[in-house]
């Protein structure tokens, strides 16, 4: 049987590339062959698919912003890239890939699919730069494109805010292994054992800022230390952040890591007491889904894809965005209530099992790709 090739088309950074090594890593590749175009200074590692061989890649000037010359240079090397190797399926990751692959779609007629993984649009406060991004969601919303949501939020905002037609519009959760084996920690460990933490670079999205208020009213109360990882990439807002840790008198209280590895990462959340999260919106975030294969409870404010994840007063808590107070409260009634604490375990694990391991779902997106593929 002929193979199914796929053409990945992304800006291959956070929980964009994290999404599309766990498809690689787990998707027959008896049944699929896949290439990969992403940015020239993204990612420096290679991408292999489920036996460990490399997958073919091509690198061109992609960025995160919005660049007219590099975008347009993109356009016309993805265009070339997919003249010779003629993929039956083009899936675009990202915003930023999901306006070049349907660029280039519209002019080869190659079928795609598009996982925002959290649309551009929502990225920022300024309602012109809003307005332009969401209109440039709805004008490439058209045509053979199939909206590949990574979660129900997301499949929601496609078809009320965004204009795609229902019946465009699909759903794969992201998804991930089960964390059976936990490696040890490969860099130095300056922070205590009693600590909570999060994974989010400052910027509008993650809304550092917040949690930092969140955190200024726990210590009041609460004796207990703040781990913030993955903060050196993209944080627009880092500066003041750290600002508003020296005025908080916080220098002790929070650990600021520029950068992890995925396993240190996932090291980090297995030992933490809560795992909490600010943000303003998500796509489906594989830090909360991390903490649920780990047992962990997590705290989290109640916008998309958090609120996928999160069952309040289930699995933790979800909070409004911005209610500093009550988020504190939480935070502190779950570190002292052993009882809720371990139930909220018990049911992270549940969760998880139920609905975000990829051994499981992994056949339902191959099945979305034969039928999206081609004719």
């Amino acid at each position: 049987m002929k193979k199914i090739k796929i053409a990945h088309i992304l800006h291959s950074v956070g929980g964009v590339d994290v999404s599309l090594r766990l498809i690689l890593e787990n998707s027959n590749p008896l049944q699929f062959e896949n290439i990969v175009i992403h940015g020239i200074v993204d990612t420096k590692e290679g991408f292999y698919d489920k036996n460990k061989v490399l997958v073919a890649e091509y690198k061109f000037p992609i960025s995160r912003e919005i660049a007219i010359a590099n975008d347009f240079i993109s356009i016309i090397k993805t265009y070339r890239i997919l003249k010779k190797e003629k993929p039956d399926l083009i899936h675009c990751h990202s915003a930023k890939g999901g306006v070049i692959g349907r660029m280039v779609a519209i002019l080869t007629g190659i079928p795609v699919v598009y996982t925002p993984q959290a649309f551009s649009y929502l990225s920022t406060n300024n309602n012109f730069k809003r307005m332009v991004f969401l209109f440039i969601e709805k004008l490439l919303s058209k045509g053979n494109v199939t909206l590949l949501a990574s979660s129900k939020s997301e499949m929601n905002r496609a078809i009320n805010e965004v204009g795609f037609d229902e019946e465009n519009v699909l759903l794969f959760n992201n998804a991930i292994r089960p964390l059976t084996e936990i490696n040890s920690l490969s860099i130095k460990k300056t922070w205590p054992d009693n600590y909570i933490c999060t994974v989010g670079r400052p910027c509008y999205q993650k809304n550092i800022d917040e949690m930092i208020r969140v955190f200024y009213e726990v210590k009041k109360q609460q004796d207990i230390h703040l781990v913030i990882m993955g903060v050196g990439h993209y944080a627009s807002q880092l500066r003041m952040i750290k600002k508003m840790i020296s005025e908080f008198d916080l220098s002790n209280n929070i650990t600021l890591l520029d950068w992890a590895s995925r396993e240190d990462v996932l090291h980090i959340i297995s030992k933490t007491q809560l795992y909490i999260s600010t943000a303003r919106y998500e796509g489906l975030p594989y830090s909360v889904i991390e903490s649920l294969a780990l047992s962990i409870p997590c705290i989290v404010s109640n916008c998309d894809g958090n609120k996928d994840l999160i069952v309040d007063n289930y699995n933790g808590y979800l909070i409004n965005e911005n209610d500093t107070i009550r988020f504190s409260k939480k935070v502190i009634q779950l570190l002292n209530d052993k009882n809720k604490h371990a139930v909220f375990s018990i049911n992270a694990k549940k969760t998880f099992e139920l609905n975000y391991n990829i051994i499981e779902k992994i056949k339902d997106l191959e099945a979305i790709y034969l039928s999206q593929k081609v004719k």
